[in-house]
């Protein structure tokens, strides 16, 4: 009689544990899929903050802005000094 209630004991702790796996498992798995999406989210969003630096980055537009903001010139050949390494 005390190895059938000992069995029955072990079985339905197996039991228990299998099923609180098996709900583990499901909530990993959801917490992963939304970490994903996350991710994806982050990747779409530093694409387009790269692109946006690439625009304000380009050459064109910096010396645009150098020249109207700042006043700045090129320097005359004759003011420029070369320095040999």
């Amino acid at each position: 009689m005390t190895r059938i209630l000992l069995l029955s004991v072990v079985a339905v702790c197996s039991a228990l544990g299998v099923v609180y796996a098996k709900y583990r498992t499901r909530m990993l798995f959801a917490e992963v899929q939304r970490l994903e999406l996350a991710l994806n989210q982050y990747d779409v969003e530093l694409g387009q903050l790269q692109l946006e630096q690439n625009t304000w980055a380009e050459h064109g537009r910096v010396e645009r802005l150098a020249r109207s903001r700042l006043g700045m010139t090129l320097p005359a050949r004759e003011s420029i000094i070369y320095i040999k390494p």
